[in-house]
């Protein structure tokens, strides 16, 4: 029986992408176990743990059609917006934001699961909507009533790098379907407009962050402290670091949060610029494996979901490195597989497993014999 023959580069795609995330995670317990002085806990036995279940959770995702994730999407949405919603009830408060939810085994920050739902409902509508409306505003408005309450939600606890994550990652996935960039233009007035209204739903603390990153200078034990400290500790560590158990920032706790949102730092301290380019090589090379995913996706769902999944992984990327270097203010994000954090590893990992589900279907129809 003859078979289809189904390119290397497309048959190997999902196991090249295994590999790339377990390297992160394993990077990320190494930089964790350095962090407790070289313990595995508190942190990077619980951060190989979660990476095996979650890992596991995203190949079981990976089997199922897309299409039997359409009818959970406003479940999923109306879910998510309640659990959003108990959240502002009854969540935990850290870093001074109410953002999670206590389960016991973990703390559940459900922000990061609306953004998933939100990109799958908007993949759905513009899959939905004929062509030839993409140019029109009916094309707009129910992407943006979608997003507008959680985004309000999220920033009443307040989140605003999750809320910024949530509005960049619709309107990527909008720019992909083929909007006019007319309707961007209405869009971004209409956001400058709101900014004021948006700055003052934040706490005190977090007005002062947004402001001081443009000159962290001005106030380098208040709030330009975290930034101040980044730069340092990647300064420090230059071409190879100053080695592996012996970052200073770190470990004698001038960094801070350097198992979660700092990591990169901690990280480029230890391992200097050479350590830094291995990471950021590894995520150039997991995103252009998730692009390839889209462009090589059979229906416009499965292309805007994959573009929509990768480019949000893209933003939480790009944002925490703009962030622990001064170009963007500190507004609470991990890095992804490797900070320390179950609810943001665990949305990743979901997205992994979509992925990889959108790329087996690809691949199956390539060769309909293939499992």
């Amino acid at each position: 029986m003859m078979l289809v023959h189904v390119p290397p580069a497309i048959a190997n795609q999902s196991w090249r992408a295994i590999g790339i995330v377990t390297a992160l995670a394993v990077v990320g317990a190494l930089a964790l176990y350095s962090m407790a002085g070289g313990s595995m806990v508190p942190w990077a036995g619980a951060h190989l743990l979660r990476f095996a279940l979650f890992l596991i959770l995203a190949l079981v995702i990976s089997y199922i059609p897309s299409e039997q994730f359409k009818p959970l999407l406003v479940p999923a949405y109306l879910a998510s917006l309640a659990l959003l919603i108990i959240v502002l009830m009854m969540g935990i408060v850290g870093g001074g934001a109410r953002s999670w939810l206590n389960l016991g085994f973990m703390q559940l920050q459900p922000s990061e699961f609306v953004r998933l739902a939100v990109i799958g409902m908007v993949a759905r509508f513009y899959e939905m909507l004929p062509p030839a409306a993409t140019r029109s505003f009916t094309a707009l408005w129910p992407p943006v009533a979608l997003t507008v309450v959680p985004f309000a939600l999220i920033l009443l606890q307040p989140d605003l790098g999750t809320g910024m994550m949530l509005v960049l990652s619709v309107a990527v996935v909008t720019f992909l379907a083929g909007l006019p960039l007319r309707l961007y233009a209405a869009a971004g007035a209409a956001a400058i407009v709101l900014i004021p209204v948006i700055y003052s739903f934040l706490l005190p603390h977090q007005q002062r962050r947004v402001t001081i990153f443009m000159n962290p200078e001005a106030d380098p034990l208040g709030a330009g402290y975290h930034i101040t400290q980044s730069v340092i500790a990647i300064g420090s560590g230059g071409f190879f670091g100053k080695g592996y158990l012996q970052g200073s920032q770190s470990h004698l706790h001038y960094l801070p949060e350097s198992h979660t949102d700092f990591i990169f730092p901690a990280i480029t301290e230890e391992w200097g610029l050479l350590g830094a380019t291995v990471i950021i090589a590894l995520f150039w090379l997991l995103l252009r494996w998730g692009m390839n995913v889209a462009r090589d996706a059979a229906s416009r769902f499965d292309q805007l979901l994959a573009a929509g999944l990768t480019c949000s992984l893209f933003l939480y990327i790009s944002i925490n490195m703009m962030m622990v270097v001064g170009f963007a203010p500190v507004v609470g994000l991990p890095l992804p597989l490797v900070s320390y954090g179950g609810s943001a590893m665990l949305s990743i990992m979901i997205s992994l497993g979509l992925l990889m589900g959108i790329d087996r279907k690809t691949r199956k129809r390539a060769n309909p014999y293939l499992r």
